[in-house]
């Protein structure tokens, strides 16, 4: 890497600042200062002094209508007095013959060379070694900082696996591990790979929804490795100075180089990474220049040197493409959601610090999380641990865990929710039209647990339905069928109450996402086929979708999307028309408990089932 030379840019706003310090010191603190102590007194008391020989020194100054004296205290010291002027023919015969000076002016400032000392030389010297140890705090990771570190990168250092993290702590993510233990074996033993001419790869970006470890992974890697660990955050290089952001990325480097072999780990890499505009009234602001700064960087330095650019982001389609050729981010690890074995694990690895019953079925809380990130798992332990505390219990149970995981989806119980009985007959017909729409369709996920009891979220119930097994492709039939399922609570306040509430609105929500999806994205439609009409923008961030096609094909869209929505919901609507005993059975039986469990349903449906059959 090429030597950079110090910026004077910092030392200029320091000496502006400090020069502006001084000249309000010296206007509003140091003149009442270097004023002498004067103090006032009577006239009577200054003709007291007289005749007791305390004066020494008097001058009269008739613009100020006042006498300014110099006499002894009571404790022997010369102080500076001063007093009003009196009709008083006699006072020139009594000073003389107390043998008073007469003088022009008694002085009440300090001597010129003092006061430039004071006032200038010391407040320079002064700010100037505040300033030296702020700076010299801030680079041994002082808390003090942003103020006087002008060009500093303020990384935290972890020195020698001080992370605390290995691969032991990583659980869910073995295909991005694999990845990264390559980088780790290069750093161990540099000299195997150079051997046959191999490189080792200058930068490596995870990329992956938010929660998901990226950052651990990071710190597991420089854990692993036993080198020094840089760690700063994309944000950090955004100052409020032009130029700033650049001088950090330098000196971050510096310090990189210095220490090396190292890990450098750059968070929310597309704070400074984004695309570069092309030019324009923001063609050259901060942002820009900072990542010019480090494109020069990552270029400048060499790579055999042991010193890796971790980087990670949940917005790679934002960041600009140089940065991501080879020869500076080479690897692309995706850190994608875990899967079943994987949420397994990583319950089991948040477990291990928590106190647990004998006999816990991680796998049943795994099968209940689809789609949860590593912290959302985290997060579920936890609140198992704290509901185990508010029972006062000392170990987590199996019931801890699958309360917090509704506490998790739906929020938490409103238990001092009072809602009519009409409300929640209607309430329980609802879940259970879903629950039973879903148990009469051949490819839907089994009922897990219903319940009415209202929660935090809004929800006044819910059905929850699990997956036996992890789930990767969706077929049309079971996309149509889920629709038929969403819909289903509808259908059942139809087909009863003969009226419809504003308790589908959520279920609404969904199918009309999920029509939209399998005619514009899944090509599951006979009108369009396999066409793409949708894309996708920020897909780790919500997956915002974006049309692709003319506004007479997006009009068509939108009837395909609610003749579908319709036809599921008819179908609904038939499936419970069918069942209409197991219907009316099952809701009252809800309404009395209200929370069932995903085998209850299924015992007092085919309970119901038998006695039709045999009526």
């Amino acid at each position: 890497m090429k030597e950079q030379k110090p910026s004077r840019k910092p030392l200029i706003y320091y000496g502006i600042i400090m020069f502006v310090v001084i000249l309000l010191l010296n206007a509003l603190v140091f003149p009442s200062l270097m004023e002498l102590q004067v103090r006032e007194v009577g006239y009577n008391a200054f003709l007291a002094m007289l005749d007791s020989g305390a004066v020494k020194e008097v001058a009269r100054d008739e613009s100020e209508g006042q006498i300014t004296f110099l006499a002894t205290d009571e404790k022997g010291k010369e102080r500076v007095y001063k007093t009003g002027i009196w009709p008083d023919d006699t006072l020139t015969e009594r000073l003389n013959t107390a043998g008073v000076e007469f003088a022009a002016s008694i002085p009440t400032q300090s001597s010129p060379i003092l006061s430039f000392l004071l006032t200038w030389v010391l407040p320079i010297l002064i700010l100037s070694a505040i300033g030296r140890m702020l700076m010299a705090k801030t680079m041994g990771g002082g808390a003090m900082g942003n103020a006087l570190t002008f060009g500093k990168a303020n990384a935290k250092v972890y020195v020698e696996a001080q992370t605390g993290k290995t691969f032991a702590d990583v659980a869910g993510e073995d295909e991005a591990k694999e990845a990264l233990m390559e980088i780790v074996n290069f750093l161990h033993d540099p000299g195997k790979y150079a051997k046959i001419g191999a490189k080792l790869p200058k930068g490596a970006l995870l990329v992956g929804p938010p929660g998901t470890g990226k950052t651990l992974l990071a710190k597991a890697v420089a854990g692993e490795a036993k080198v020094p660990f840089f760690s700063i955050s994309g944000s950090e290089f955004v100052e409020m100075f032009v130029g700033m952001g650049a001088a950090k990325v330098r000196d971050l480097f510096k310090q990189a180089e210095e220490k090396a072999p190292c890990i450098v780990f750059i968070d929310e890499i597309d704070t400074i990474g984004k695309k570069r505009d092309g030019g324009g009234l923001g063609g050259n602001d901060e942002r820009e220049q900072t990542l010019n700064q480090l494109l020069t960087e990552m270029d400048g330095f060499d790579g055999n040197k042991g010193v890796v650019i971790l980087a990670a982001t949940n917005r790679p389609e934002s960041l600009d493409q140089a940065l991501l050729r080879p020869g500076r981010f080479d690897r692309r690890i995706p850190v994608e959601l875990p899967d079943l074995k994987g949420r397994e694990a990583i319950l089991q690895v948040h477990a291990k610090d928590v106190h647990m019953a004998d006999g816990i079925d991680f796998n049943a809380i795994a099968r209940a999380t689809s789609g949860a990130s590593g912290a959302e798992l985290a997060n579920i332990v936890n609140e198992a641990a704290l509901r185990a505390v508010r029972c006062g219990r000392d170990t987590v149970e199996q019931s801890d865990l699958e309360e917090s995981v509704e506490v998790v989806i739906a929020g938490y119980q409103r238990k001092g929710a009072v809602i009519s009985e009409q409300e929640k007959r209607i309430v329980s017909y609802h879940e259970i039209g879903h629950a039973l729409v879903a148990a009469k369709q051949s490819h839907s996920a089994p009922v897990h647990k219903i319940t009415i009891i209202p929660r935090t979220s809004g929800a006044l119930g819910y059905t929850m339905q699990v997956e036996e097994d992890e789930r990767f492709l969706m077929s049309r039939e079971e996309a149509f069928n889920k629709l038929a399922t969403l819909t289903g609570g509808r259908a059942a306040e139809e087909l009863i109450f003969g009226s419809i509430t504003t308790g589908a609105s959520n279920d609404i929500e969904q199918a009309t996402r999920l029509a939209r999806a399998m005619i514009t994205r899944y090509g599951m439609s006979e009108r369009f086929g396999m066409v793409a009409l949708e894309t996708i923008t920020n897909q780790y961030l919500g997956s915002d979708a974006s049309l692709a096609c003319s506004p007479e094909t997006a009009s068509e869209i939108d009837r395909e999307v609610v003749k579908t929505v319709h036809d599921a919901h008819e179908k609904a609507l038939g499936i419970l028309t069918e069942n209409r005993a197991a219907l009316d059975r099952l809701a009252a039986y809800l309404l009395e408990k209200e929370t069932i469990t995903g085998e209850e349903f299924m015992a007092l449906l085919s309970e119901t089932e038998n006695a039709e059959k045999r009526g």
